[in-house]
């Protein structure tokens, strides 16, 4: 069980604001799951790996590949209170799922 965090690289987000948008997707993302795969997930310790993505377009499509295939997924969008405009696309969580199922969507991604 893993989940996947895919962060824009292409929009200069410092680290803390990273950091913030990892965990507004990974929790959006959990709370998506339903409970099967929420209990396996947090009793197999929460693997999370964070990613690279160069657009906002590349988030989508694979937010789209993950609706697909019918796994939890979140896209977050910034409030846009300090470094980005309102409603900036920052991030997408896929899982948490089985981590083939999660890799058939990011696997290809660069680490972040």
């Amino acid at each position: 069980m893993k989940q996947a965090i895919v962060a824009r690289a292409d929009i200069g987000m410092g680290e803390g604001k990273l950091a913030a948008q990892v965990a507004h997707a990974s929790l959006s993302a959990y709370e998506d799951a339903g409970p099967k795969p929420r209990k396996a997930w947090k009793g197999a310790g929460q693997k999370k790996v964070v990613l690279k993505a160069t657009s906002e377009s590349e988030l989508f499509e694979l937010a789209d590949v993950a609706e697909r295939e019918g796994l939890p997924h979140a896209v977050v969008r910034d409030a846009g209170r300090t470094q980005l405009d309102p409603g900036t696309v920052t991030a997408l969580a896929v899982g948490p799922a089985e981590d083939e199922l999660v890799d058939r969507v990011t696997g290809d991604l660069p680490l972040f």
